[in-house]
């Protein structure tokens, strides 16, 4: 077995499935404590995402860039079943509120979006960064 090809070389697919299900958990738990929201029952709902994209990954190795979009949208739809909307628009100060949305839905590098306001608000992961203020990019089609 050459050094490339050691299980957790750079190069290994394992390792790099390993390294975008550990960032996508990172990514979504750090917007999880930004909000305030990051107790035990909903840190499961993070794991439990991350075990379902660990097997979607596995039959899609290509997907690995795809997955903290991934992950941040599954625990937005089980805390909607469960708690109600998260994470609330920080850029819309008026009207009923209104969670933010994760674009692009199957893409690298996602985002949190308004598309109230037509704004970024942070990428995923970076909400804590989001101190009511947008990018004042629109978000892309």
């Amino acid at each position: 077995m050459s050094p490339s090809s050691a299980p957790g070389a750079p190069g290994d697919p394992v390792s790099l499935l390993e390294r975008a299900l550990h960032a996508a958990r990172a990514l979504v738990l750090a917007d999880l404590v930004a909000g305030e929201v990051a107790e035990a029952d909903v840190v499961s709902l993070v794991e439990d995402s991350v075990v379902e994209r660990r097997w979607w990954v596995e039959q899609w190795p290509d997907g690995a860039a795809y997955v903290a979009g991934l992950v941040a949208q599954d625990v937005q739809d089980a805390l909607l079943d469960r708690y109600g909307r998260w994470p609330l628009c920080p850029v819309c100060g008026a009207g009923d509120p209104h969670a933010l949305d994760v674009e692009p839905e199957l893409g690298p590098d996602p985002q949190w979006v308004c598309h109230k306001a037509g704004v970024r608000v942070a990428a995923v992961g970076s909400l804590g960064t989001a101190t009511g203020g947008a990018t004042g990019e629109t978000p892309s089609s």
